[in-house]
Formats: C-alpha cells, structure tokens, sequence
C-alpha cells in the first residue's frame, strides 16, 4: 500500500528497488547560459537530496547512472568535473550512518587514484542497510559479458539466466521495480540491460536539476497504477 501522510510517501514491498538515469544536466545549464560542468554540479546536488527521499520514503535500494562507458567522449573539463564531484560524494557518504554505496561499472580501466577511493568506500559502508549503486563507467553489454566470462571460468558449461543474476554487478538486491528517466528522453542507453526485464519505466520531460520531491512522489504514484504482470495475467484479468 501506498501511504502519503504530512507530504510524504511510504511504499510497500512492491517498490523494494528504484533506478534513475539522471539525464539533463548539461541541457539544463545551457539553457540558463552557463557552462555545462555547472549543470553537473547541481545535478550532483540533486542527485544527493533524491537519493535521501526514496530511503525515507522505504525504498531499500537505488541506482543511479552516473558515467557510462560512453561517456567518456566528452569534453575533458566536464569529464574532469564529473570525476571530481564523485570523489567529493565519496567523503560525504562515508559519513552517513545507514547507505550501503556499491560502484557497478568497470574499475579495472579507471585511474588508480579513483578505483582505490571506490574499493575503500565499499568496504567502510558495507555494513549498512540501504543500498546505493553508483553507475560509473558503466555499460550494460559488457556488464552481461563480464557475467558470462567469469561463469566460464568457474567451469561452466552451460548457463542459466540464474548464473547470469548472480554475477551481475546488482546480485545482491532484486532487479528494480521502477526505473526513472529524465529530460524528455525515450532510451535506456545501455542501462541495466538484463536487469530491466520487468522494470516498469517512467519518463519526464523535467531535467535533473529540477527532479524534486514532487517530481519524485509523481513518479511512485505512476508506478502504484501499474499492473505487474511479468508475462502472465493478473487474478481479475484471468
């Protein structure tokens, strides 16, 4: 059930695990004359404060798209901008009390200075409930094709779509309920490919920087319409 009390949203187990691509900050910049990096650090600002209300609100998990494989055909000073406000991330998370913070994404390629600070904010917050799965030189095919390697390498001769969700880099929640996409784009970018079978998407024509608390319970209560079948037929459809 879902319940709003004092402008705030509790959801039920239905909604265990939300994912955003957190698309629109460049645009958002460039439409009020500023530079692109400056979109980027709102979006980080934002990105913090969404983050916080999907926990209050029950939700267990949350992923967030933040550096695709992709992504690094960008200008270098945005590409150096994005990196520096991770780290600043970082240091902010190890000082919460109750956030999990997980990086998927290739670590092996990234500079040393970077994957070094990643390992050791995962092992300081690994104890923590609520789980935060930071997206970072992230691409969803060669996350499907790390999966199948390292099966391989154990030995496997044949593999399940079980081998396959236990080797994603997310194996350790459910797959996401709900999976957001910002700034009026319809794609998803090579985001949680395997993971998003039975996702139900929601899309919005808001930029990130201005994805608020109300843009947020707008999308949950979207999602509280749907009628999740996973293939099959609802009881009252039967």
């Amino acid at each position: 059930m879902l319940i709003k009390e004092k402008n705030q949203l509790k959801v039920d187990d239905r909604l265990k695990h939300i994912a955003f691509i957190m698309d629109g900050n460049g645009r958002w910049a460039k439409s009020r004359l500023l530079p692109r990096k400056v979109g980027h650090k709102f979006g980080a600002e934002n990105f913090k404060k969404v983050v916080r209300l999907c926990f209050e609100a029950g939700i267990k998990a949350v992923t967030v798209y933040a550096f695709s494989t992709e992504n690094w055909s960008r200008p270098k000073d945005e590409i150096d901008s994005i990196i520096a406000l991770l780290k600043e991330y970082i240091e902010a998370v190890k000082q919460e009390k109750d956030v999990r913070v997980v990086f998927i994404g290739d670590k092996t390629s990234l500079p040393e200075s970077l994957s070094s600070i990643m390992i050791k904010a995962e092992e300081e917050t690994k104890h923590r409930p609520l789980y935060l799965y930071i997206a970072f030189n992230y691409g969803g095919r060669a996350e499907i094709v790390k999966a199948c390697n390292e099966l391989i390498a154990e030995g496997k001769a044949i593999i399940s779509e079980a081998d396959i969700s236990s080797h994603v880099y997310t194996n350790e929640m459910s797959d996401p309920d709900l999976i957001v996409r910002t700034a009026g784009e319809y794609r998803i970018s090579n985001f949680l490919l395997w993971q998003s079978a039975y996702s139900e998407f929601y899309f919005t024509n808001v930029y990130w920087p201005d994805f608020d608390r109300k843009e947020l319970y707008k999308a949950i209560e979207n999602f509280y319409t749907r009628k999740r079948r996973y293939g099959g037929l609802n009881k009252d459809e039967e």
